[in-house]
């Protein structure tokens, strides 16, 4: 997270360290589906250590003997780290090689199934952590009683500061981009994801700056919880107020492209301010030239399973689940100035 982003619980409580090695920051994918039995598609499920997700699916590629564009995966994962995820080879003769030739001490086989389509990107219904925290400064009384908050409040919905590259590298290509500079295919769809993500960003930090996040605001649209469902706006009535309270609904904001806001009075002023404002407006602009359409997000990730133990005075491990799509960093943010030394 910039450490520019309001916190939404007060000041910072600590500071940190994460990722001084991999197994300090595990995180493993939770399946949306199960493996169908049968099919062209070998599905693995690896644990790798200091790989990230395309160098593995290199590898994958080559142990399998076919191209990179026959690998499949629902998510991207650090380097820095120890973690799950699946993946899936497209093998037409039904001929698995042989698996034991894949494992390594950095890349380990867990499981392995055939399934019948290739494993698309977002195919997976959230994400396991369990992080260590060293060097850890601060009460401890208030380090627990801020991770109380957060397991109950929640935490605001931002994209980590990796979504925008190297010093926010991503921003300066984008905007480079949407002045005429050309990009590869693959390289455009990153820069249009960071430019929307830095937009929902700053409608997020005015939220969270004016209290309006966890709650809503006038003329709000509406997400379903573990849905991407939304409704309204309507009236912030006693009934709606419930449902959020209840974590059952969530604020959302606008994921930017063409069309016109779903938002209205006060939400939608909001965003629109943020929009024209925004890099002079440019970022709002080339995201409607390039065909994406107006989208919603959930301001609010609920994080109800979170969890705590002191492992030293000065080390803390902390363990939750998010929904696809949502960053851990979010969570820390939210806990202190947490220095990651992985990069």
């Amino acid at each position: 997270m910039d450490a520019s982003f309001p916190r939404a619980h007060g000041a910072a409580v600590c500071s940190a360290t994460i990722r001084a090695s991999p197994e300090d920051f595990f995180v493993e994918e939770i399946a949306s589906f199960e493996p169908s039995g049968s099919g062209e598609h070998l599905l693995l499920t690896v644990e790798k250590r200091g790989m990230n997700t395309a160098f593995a699916a290199k590898r994958i590629a080559a142990w399998a003997g076919v191209a990179e564009s026959a690998i499949g995966y629902a998510g991207l994962k650090d380097r820095h780290a120890v973690t799950r995820q699946r993946f899936s080879v497209w093998l037409p003769k039904k001929i698995a090689p042989d698996i034991a030739a894949l494992q390594a001490d950095d890349l380990k086989v867990l499981e392995h199934a055939w399934h019948s389509r290739k494993l698309p990107r977002g195919a997976l219904a959230g994400n396991r952590f369990e992080l260590l925290l060293r060097d850890v400064v601060g009460d401890h009384a208030e380090i627990d009683a801020r991770l109380e908050t957060i397991r109950a409040r929640g935490v605001p919905n931002a994209f980590g500061v990796q979504r925008f590259g190297r010093e926010g590298g991503n921003l300066d290509k984008a905007l480079a981009m949407f002045a005429g500079r050309r990009f590869k295919r693959e390289e455009r769809s990153l820069l249009l994801s960071a430019a929307r993500s830095a937009l929902f960003n700053d409608i997020l930090a005015r939220r969270v700056a004016g209290g309006s996040w966890d709650r809503g605001a006038e003329g709000e649209v509406w997400m379903l919880a573990g849905s991407h469902s939304v409704f309204g706006p309507e009236p912030l009535d006693e009934a709606l107020r419930a449902r959020v309270e209840a974590f059952d609904i969530h604020p959302t904001g606008a994921m930017w492209g063409a069309g016109e806001l779903r938002s209205m009075d006060e939400a939608r002023a909001l965003e629109a301010g943020v929009a024209d404002g925004f890099a002079d407006g440019r970022f709002a602009t080339g995201l409607a030239k390039a065909g994406l359409k107006q989208e919603r997000r959930a301001l609010r990730i609920a994080v109800p399973d979170l969890r705590r133990e002191w492992m030293q005075a000065d080390c803390l491990r902390v363990a939750f689940s998010l929904p696809a799509g949502s960053y851990a960093t979010a969570v820390l943010h939210e806990l202190g100035e947490i220095r990651d030394a992985g990069g």
